[in-house]
């Protein structure tokens, strides 16, 4: 493979007084969660090392990628969605369409039948392999490539230290896959079994990074309190703290029956890892939960929260909740709620339960007077009481934090003209009213906090 890809099949050398080739722009649309943005940026790395370099606009693009989420069917009607937009793109300047991530695994070659303007379609374990597949597409190839790799030859896309030169925060893979086969999710058959890198690799990979001045990394992986690549994720967790320059270390996302002692004592004992957790509960009954396939009871989750709250008081935990699960009743959705009340989460990412092809619940849909199906318009309604509570939770939240003065990392411009955007070590979102020479990018700085709002601050230097 040359370090050009090909687009047009031409005959290979140029004649002898023809200048190189023009690098061709690449768009990638991004669905869905940090590991997505992580691939993304992964792939973006590896054309740039085949002469493409990134597009402002899919307008503009000669290669338009769509790396995607499989997780509710939401996601899916907005890819195609998104298709039919590029349409015209690939009409007009006979750009390349691929699809990448979830939905790629899950449809396969089917998704090429249903769209026929797509060029090809891969999944998470074939991006290795990207250059090689556009060289293929631009011989008007439509293929799909969306074989597994077996696990002791599966290699990990490492972050490229160069690319990640000026940005104060990066995602580093610590894990892939998930081995816990929940009733809703579909995640197993799109990202495979759980595969953990060796430590030395995330350690060093971190390393690289804060060479090139990223202050906060971000270990992720779809389960990624179950790392086992030759240490445990508490021992993990300690190695990168260890590392020069690195001020930050966050990780997403876990599950609760991975939250052991180790890893709670790593809370209590290194500054370095932030005091923000994100702990899916998905439901506040334990009946629900059983068809879940969640492996804990509400009492044990709570349980592990507080010993969590103990050891690191202030510390911000996130969750996830499914509304409307099947058989989901008035009772078990009133449980969800006084959980919410009583946990006082910061932050809620609540859903109604959408049915993925291969899961329990979607085959047990409809079987059995508690696998029935919740009305849509009951379920909806039932998030919309949810999710009132939980603003008014993090208002609440938010609100305890004015006049306080808080560490802010800087990690660049606002949105709103002559402010700049960082965060707090619980994760909150703060916009400063400072320039860059007194707020530059990777400093820490005080903010006395000066507005609330229920889902970010704004402050001025103290």
């Amino acid at each position: 493979m040359s370090d050009l890809v090909s687009l047009s099949r031409k005959p290979a050398g140029p004649a002898p007084d023809a200048r190189p080739p023009a690098a061709r722009k690449v768009f990638v649309h991004t669905f869905g969660c940090q590991m997505n943005e992580s691939d993304t940026q992964r792939m973006l790395e590896l054309l740039g090392r085949h002469a493409f370099t990134p597009a402002a606009t899919a307008d503009e693009a000669d290669l338009i990628l769509l790396n995607t989420c499989a997780v509710r069917e939401k996601a899916e009607q907005k890819l195609l969605s998104a298709l039919g937009r590029y349409r015209e793109v690939k009409a007009r300047r006979g750009a390349i369409i691929a699809v990448s991530g979830c939905v790629a695994q899950q449809e396969k070659d089917r998704l090429l039948a249903r769209v026929p303007y797509v060029d090809f379609v891969f999944g998470p374990d074939n991006i290795g392999k990207l250059p090689e597949m556009v060289d293929r597409a631009g011989g008007r190839e439509r293929f799909a490539e969306t074989g597994w790799m077996d696990s002791e030859e599966y290699v990990f896309p490492r972050a490229d230290p160069e690319a990640a030169r000026g940005r104060v925060t990066a995602f580093v893979t610590a894990m892939k896959g998930c081995d816990n086969v929940c009733a809703f999710c579909i995640v197993p058959h799109t990202r495979g079994r759980e595969v953990s890198r060796p430590y030395p690799d995330v350690v060093a990979e971190c390393a690289d990074l804060a060479g090139v001045g990223v202050r906060e990394v971000t270990l992720i992986g779809q389960n990624v309190n179950s790392y086992a690549g030759g240490c445990t994720f508490a021992d993990l967790l300690r190695r990168v703290a260890a590392i020069p320059g690195i001020a930050r270390i966050r990780f997403t996302t876990s599950h609760p029956h991975d939250l052991s002692d180790a890893l709670i004592a790593v809370f209590r004992d290194e500054p370095k890892v932030m005091p923000h957790f994100h702990l899916p509960v998905q439901s506040g009954s334990d009946a629900v939960l059983v068809r879940m396939r969640r492996d804990y009871t509400v009492a044990e989750y709570l349980d592990r929260f507080d010993r969590l709250r103990a050891a690191r008081p202030g510390i911000a935990i996130t969750t996830d909740f499914i509304v409307g699960f099947p058989g989901e009743t008035d009772a078990d959705f009133e449980a969800s709620l006084a959980l919410l009340e009583r946990a006082r989460f910061e932050q809620s990412f609540s859903f109604v339960f959408s049915p993925r092809p291969h899961t329990v619940a979607n085959l047990k849909l409809d079987s059995a007077p508690e696998w029935r199906d919740v009305a849509r318009d009951v379920a909806v309604e039932r998030l919309e009481r949810l999710l009132a509570v939980q603003r008014r939770i993090a208002a609440e939240t938010f609100a305890a934090e004015l006049g306080k003065t808080l560490e802010v990392l800087v990690e660049g411009p606002s949105d709103e003209p002559g402010e700049r955007l960082g965060r707090t070590p619980e994760n909150r979102v703060v916009h400063l009213a400072a320039d860059e020479a007194s707020a530059p990018a990777g400093a820490l700085v005080a903010v006395r906090v000066t507005r609330a709002g229920t889902s970010s601050l704004s402050g001025v230097l103290a």
